[in-house]
């Protein structure tokens, strides 16, 4: 889960444009980071454990000016973080450096390789291997394309890499086997970055590259070419993509800025698509007729956008009469699933590169089920391999626990399903023109709940010093406690569970005691006088009760040490509101406990690795 820059061009550019782009792909990995370059005939390589900018100022103090250079972000996955294991990593003759973004699986068995040729190593990296394994291979076939060839055919496992090489400046290599890579030209400067992000600033003409292959550039020239270097027609394709420079503005961290900006973010999802009290979902357009007919609906994701898709589940199964199954992509890929003819597979991913879903995308359309995208990042490798889909528009989303992404999921999943359900007639035209206008409020209930950031930022007080939590929720706020408890993990450490406020009387009911928070969820709904009595049990074991309640239930006050109030909405929506105190909940937490929000340690934001 690292990210990639390199460039080959005007050395007066290269230092920009790497760590420009570094710092866009800064959410891909944060614990080290490095640039590689040729100069006086040696490859030099600059890292140090930190983040970008730091390296950056290091750099520049050198004045090193190179027409060349790899830059790399990393989130360790062989090897702790450090300055020796940073990327670029440089081969033992020192004739080449790589950076890497992957797991190279067959590594000891290369190792061993090496060793018996003499190799000596200096990292815990797995890339150390694949550099020295490429520099064997090269020597031993007096060939740089031979080389390289035969040891990518190799090589088991994922990666994104670029590879320079000293005694040939004017070369650069790139191969794609899982992880991806980006590709832009403009005039005599090459771009490389491991997604476009980094390369719109100064070209919009793309080309992705594909699994299996390789990329050579040669002086001013390019070609693609597969794994046994059979050329590979490929053009450059413009993409849709706006750089958006984000900024802090007068906020303290990224996160409590995504937080607070929900209201705009749940508006910008809906823009074009709610209007004149109808909706119209243009993504999907041309899979209506699927999507209506369909016996079955597999919703697809990892984490966060799996509990979106739990949320979807019911709303799907309540309103469009068919069978719903909720996957996790890591789990899916590995299984033998069944997927039936008509079948119709929705793909949820933040970032549209997360490798699980990815991988399952794939086995979804080879085995003939439609498959839509639910992404954020237009022009990711999920938006590009399903056979439509729809955009969250939540613009671009900095703090690696995923908040506004998340509310913007649960309204696109929302839309299409109060959509295909007047379209299959099982809501009146009366219904569904309310469940419209009651989407379009949201976004100012979003609002009334942000003025109580105060209120519970003193609950956080009392409990931010506790090592364990619970979360219960029912019905469709069953996920909004997973995730709730999720946020509270990832950015805080403090332990926390979701669970079925039915469930605690089956096991976990057993933890509580005076040390205890228990965060309910209890607005309104057909479960609510059973979620009372969930309250009344663990507060009878001394638990520290949190409620967030609506305004129709201000009575269980009474039950609870603190509550949170929100406005009251349909009970089929409760879930994008209800997690609007939760996050504050856990940021309030993590900030008081010393913790750095946007970056959470061994997180990265996007998981492009298993």
């Amino acid at each position: 889960m690292c990210g990639i820059v390199a460039f080959k061009g005007d050395q007066n550019k290269t230092s920009k444009v790497i760590f420009d782009g570094l710092k866009l792909l800064e959410y891909r990995g944060y614990d080290s980071c490095g640039i590689g370059v040729i100069d006086e005939n040696k490859i030099k390589a600059f890292k140090w454990k930190g983040r970008v900018r730091k390296t950056e100022k290091r750099f520049n103090e050198t004045k090193i000016k190179s027409s060349i250079a790899v830059g790399h972000t990393r989130w360790a996955t062989h090897g702790e973080p450090n300055d020796i294991n940073a990327h670029p990593i440089i081969s033992f003759h020192k004739e080449f450096a790589v950076v890497h973004n992957g797991i190279i699986e067959n590594y000891k068995e290369l190792k061993k390789v090496l060793s018996e040729k003499g190799y000596k190593f200096y990292t815990e990296t797995d890339t150390e291997i694949l550099v020295n394994f490429i520099e064997l291979c090269v020597s031993n076939s007096n060939n740089i394309d031979k080389g390289i060839s035969y040891a990518l055919s190799r090589l088991e496992g994922a990666f994104g890499i670029v590879l320079i090489k000293k005694s040939d400046p004017e070369i650069m290599y790139a191969a794609r086997k899982g992880s991806p890579l980006a590709f832009g030209k403009k005039g005599k400067n090459f771009f490389i970055a491991s997604d476009a992000t980094p390369i719109i600033e100064y070209t919009k003409k793309i080309i992705y590259l594909d699994n299996g292959q390789l990329l050579k550039i040669n002086k001013n020239e390019f070609e693609v070419l597969d794994f046994e270097l059979n050329k590979v027609p490929k053009k450059f394709k413009k993409v849709d993509v706006e750089l958006q420079k984000v900024e802090l503005g007068n906020y303290e961290t990224y996160m409590l800025k995504e937080i607070m900006k929900q209201p705009d973010s749940l508006s910008q999802t809906m823009l074009g698509r709610i209007k004149d009290d109808k909706i119209t979902l243009g993504g999907i357009q041309s899979y209506t007729k699927p999507l209506l007919n369909t016996k079955r609906i597999i919703i697809i994701g990892c984490g966060t956008s799996w509990h979106a898709g739990l949320v979807a589940e019911y709303f799907f199964e309540k309103y469009l009469k068919v069978p719903v199954e909720v996957e996790y992509a890591s789990e899916f890929r590995y299984r033998f699933p069944i997927i039936n003819e008509g079948d119709v597979v929705f793909v949820i991913s933040q970032s549209g590169e997360t490798a699980d879903t990815l991988e399952a995308t794939r086995i979804a359309k080879k085995k003939g089920a439609v498959v839509l995208g639910i992404v954020n990042a237009v022009g990711s490798s999920i938006a590009r391999l399903t056979d439509e889909g729809c955009y969250l528009h939540a613009g671009p989303e900095i703090g690696v626990a995923s908040t506004k992404a998340f509310t913007s999921q649960l309204m696109v999943l929302l839309m299409i399903g109060v959509k295909a359900a007047f379209l299959k007639k099982n809501i009146s035209e009366k219904k569904y023109h309310k469940m419209i206008s009651e989407l379009k409020r949201i976004p100012n209930k979003i609002k009334e709940v942000l003025k109580s950031e105060k209120e519970i930022k003193k609950i956080s007080k009392k409990i931010f010093k506790k090592n364990h939590s619970l979360f219960l929720g029912r019905g469709n706020n069953f996920p909004v406690a997973l995730e709730g408890a999720l946020k509270l993990k990832e950015i805080s450490y403090i332990h926390a569970e979701g669970y079925p406020a039915a469930e605690m009387k089956h096991g976990p009911i057993a933890l509580i005691d005076k040390e205890m928070p228990v965060i309910v969820i209890c607005t309104k709904s057909d479960e609510y006088d059973k979620m009372i009595s969930n309250i009344r049990e663990v507060g009878s074991r001394n638990a520290i009760v949190i409620g967030v309640i609506d305004k129709e239930n201000e009575h269980v006050k009474d039950y609870l040490d603190f509550s949170i109030i929100v406005p009251s909405t349909s009970k089929d929506f409760t879930p994008i509101i209800n997690q609007i105190p939760l996050q504050l909940l856990a940021y309030h937490c993590a900030v008081l406990r010393g913790c750095d929000v946007d970056k959470p340690r061994n997180l990265a934001k996007s998981v492009t690795v298993e």
